[in-house]
């Protein structure tokens, strides 16, 4: 590569930029350096392991879910809004991205819990309370990459469809919802990696009962401070969800337009 397709930034600049890149790598290099490879087997298939895995996975898909059936339709609507109002909109949907999630865990347990607007529901330290707090942080992901790809796409395609006669459910299903793929694609597999990796809101919200709501986060957590699962467990559960987050980076670049060039 030249040095103009490089750009013409000072070289002093590598050495902060190194000792940076050493700090985000580090950690995780000293954590891969802690798991008992011999026991790693016997350690992720443990009995409290399995549980908060199975936990994980069953409660992401489920929120996932809720985000892709809420968040689409969410999504587009910010999309094909007029710029205030979707400003508005996006705004309100970035909150929880930028929310503590202990805070978002108090806000769902004054609107779910038992005192709460809808306490009578019982949802509050339940596996549904889970999903619920799941839902709540993952679904800004989600909505805010479908965005992104409706609005990039355009409206050039639908307005000569619609001139053609087609009907506005068809437009979306044969020419906005495939044009937008990727983006939701990308927005459905970052959404998940959020949900799974859910602590803070659904330490507040659903608590940490083994097999009823504590998450592999909250089953680290809970070995960290003497109980629960093993150490050796809790780091090759944490191995886990790094080698989680590694496949969502890995599957959302492959799905970025221009990804292949």
């Amino acid at each position: 590569m030249s040095s103009a397709a490089r750009g013409y930034a000072p070289r002093a600049i590598m050495a902060p930029a190194l000792v940076g890149l050493a700090f985000l790598i580090l950690p995780l290099a000293a954590l891969i350096a802690r798991v008992r490879w011999s026991t790693f087997l016997t350690d992720v298939t443990s009995e409290a392991a399995r549980s908060a895995l199975v936990l994980s996975l069953g409660t992401g898909l489920l929120a996932t879910l809720i985000c892709v059936i809420l968040g689409v339709p969410l999504a587009l609507t910010i999309a094909r809004s007029g710029p205030r109002l979707a400003a508005v909109l996006r705004a309100a949907v970035t909150v929880p991205l930028v929310l503590p999630p202990m805070v978002g865990g108090v806000a769902l347990l004054y609107l779910f819990g038992r005192a709460g607007w809808f306490g009578g529901l019982g949802i509050s330290f339940s596996t549904p309370a889970v999903v619920l707090a799941q839902t709540f942080v993952a679904l800004p992901f989600l909505v805010l990459a479908v965005e992104g790809a409706v609005r990039t796409s355009g409206v050039d395609y639908e307005r000569t469809a619609a001139a053609l006669g087609a009907s506005r459910w068809t437009i979306l299903r044969r020419i906005t919802l495939p044009l937008a793929a990727p983006g939701i694609v990308a927005g459905v597999v970052l959404c998940f990696a959020r949900a799974i990796g859910e602590f803070g809101a659904t330490a507040l919200f659903a608590g940490n009962r083994p097999g009823v709501t504590q998450t592999m986060p909250l089953a680290i957590y809970t070995a960290f401070n003497g109980a629960g699962v093993s150490q050796g467990t809790a780091v090759a559960l944490a191995l886990l969800l790094l080698a989680a987050a590694i496949a969502v980076l890995l599957l959302v670049r492959g799905w970025r337009p221009g990804a292949a060039r």
